[in-house]
């Protein structure tokens, strides 16, 4: 009997943090950082008698996360009461969102890029995204049999969007989390940071046979919080499904953790069912009504997102594909690069592949992101600001400087204010065009060389880097290669017999 294959069905729930001032339903910060239960109050910590007021910014960011994604805009929406125990929940239930969602529908589109292979989109369905207030931090890592409480979270505002289960595997998930990651970074709702808690994922898993609608129990591993532990962890937990059916036995219905210590998921406790949080909409909340007025305020004021961007440099621009998504994966990096080409007074025909653009691209992809990476900073704490790297790709493009030249000079910049212009001059890297000048050294060359010059006449004509190392080095300052080596076979040819 041949051995049944199975395949992983996964739909992810991502927690996002959203960067309001204040909580969800208080006038309390939400700033993080702070110090253990600083940021408390009456209403996060549900003392008796208070009553929450719904933060509108809240309600804002998250039409604007609905509308990026394509989803459907409930018109009425319900705040519901969803009632758990924990330790750090004082309430004992916290205010999310159930059978009115204020977004469903929906899709996220992620890209799969194999080895020799073109790349392939997938289209990712969207249940939902919700609103709701955060819990508070349980501290379990100092004395083992003691748990510390941090209520600094409670009550700062989430949206949670709900994937349809049309994941396939652990890398479609990872590029699926990265995806939501930069689409909120776009908008400007949410920092997207995952060591901070900004981000978090439970994923919900299961397996059936390759081919089958028929699937296996399922599990869910809960607050994921980096991207490489959601593939693990889902890789992990697909292979001990398997192994596990494959042996005979059967998934049971949990919820699990992930050990990142031990590289393994371990049961938490028994998978809850919606019926055990006992739902039911907030009695001190109204409904949320969303205008069509306000569905346009907001569409308005939605920016370009990655993909348009992306599409819009390749045709505006002419660049290619690898440059223009690596330059709109961030914000903040897209908006350096076109101030960068603003700056330098381009303008975009979609067919300059070599020209302006590709050279700031070129610059942004090299020097750019290889100080971002080492100093683990953003571009916008850059001190070289777009007109100054402008100015120094102008030199480049005008062949007032070698490329060797631009690299010494851009980390010049990187400590000094002063214009690249200046550095060249003053570290005497301005490339010398003059022919006058250039002239007779390349003459003297020639003449001090006529064993390799009859080398050269005779079919050697790779010697040609021979002589523009030499003349290179007779001369004093920086002459430009190219005006030297054209100078070279000039004069190389009149000496042929």
């Amino acid at each position: 009997m041949p051995r049944v294959t199975y395949e992983p069905v996964i739909g992810l729930e991502v927690h996002c943090r959203l960067l309001t001032d204040s909580k969800a339903f208080s006038s309390d910060s939400a700033r993080f950082g702070a110090g253990p239960n600083v940021h408390v109050d009456p209403v996060s910590l549900g003392h008796p008698g208070t009553l929450p007021v719904l933060n509108r910014r809240m309600v804002d960011y998250t039409l604007r996360m609905g509308l990026a994604t394509h989803c459907r805009i409930a018109p009425r929406s319900v705040l519901a009461r969803k009632h758990y125990f924990y330790p750090d929940l004082p309430k004992g239930y916290q205010i999310s969102q159930y059978e009115t969602p204020i977004c469903a529908g929906g899709h996220v589109d992620i890209v799969l890029q194999e080895k020799d292979a073109p790349p392939v989109t997938r289209r990712i369905g969207l249940t939902r995204i919700h609103m709701e207030e955060d819990a508070g931090r349980s501290i379990h890592d100092q004395d083992p049999y003691d748990t510390l409480l941090d209520y600094n979270r409670c009550g700062t505002p989430l949206i949670e969007i709900v994937s349809e289960p049309d994941l396939r595997s652990p890398r479609e998930a990872y590029l699926y989390m990265r995806k939501i990651r930069q689409i909120v970074r776009y908008l400007g709702i949410s920092d997207g940071n995952m060591e901070e808690g900004s981000l978090r994922c439970d994923a919900n898993v299961s397996i059936r046979p390759q081919g089958s609608k028929k699937l296996c129990e399922r599990t869910e591993i809960k607050n994921m919080n980096s991207f490489r532990n959601v593939e693990r962890a889902l890789d992990y937990e697909i292979g001990r499904q398997i192994r596990l059916v494959q042996g005979g036995g059967k998934v049971v219905r949990q919820t699990l953790l992930w050990d990142a210590d031990r590289q393994e998921t371990r049961p938490m406790r028994s998978k809850e069912e919606a019926h055990d949080y006992r739902y039911f909409p907030d009695p001190d909340l109204a409904p949320v009504f969303v205008t069509d007025e306000e569905l346009g305020r907001i569409r308005a004021e939605l920016p370009e997102m990655p993909e348009a961007r992306s599409a819009r440099f390749r045709d505006a621009w002419g660049l290619p594909a690898y440059d223009a998504a690596i330059l709109t994966e961030e914000r903040e990096l897209a908006d350096y690069f076109e101030e960068t080409l603003t700056a330098l007074g381009a303008e975009g025909s979609g067919k300059e592949t070599n020209g302006p653009a590709k050279s700031v691209s070129n610059m942004i992809m090299g020097d750019v992101l290889r100080v971002l990476k080492e100093t683990a900073t953003s571009v916008d704490e850059l001190p070289i600001r777009p007109p100054r790297l402008a100015a120094l790709v102008r030199l480049r493009l005008e062949d007032r400087i070698s490329s060797t030249a631009a690299q010494e000079i851009f980390e010049a910049m990187l400590q000094r204010e002063d214009a690249p212009e200046a550095i060249a001059e003053e570290q005497d890297l301005i490339q010398v065009s003059d022919i006058g000048s250039l002239a007779p050294v390349v003459e003297s060359v020639l003449d001090d060389h006529p064993q390799q010059v009859a080398a050269y006449l005779g079919g050697k004509e790779g010697l040609i880097g021979y002589f523009i190392g030499q003349a290179m080095r007779r001369f004093e300052g920086s002459p430009d290669p190219k005006l030297v080596r054209k100078l070279l076979v000039e004069g190389l040819e009149t000496r042929r017999e």
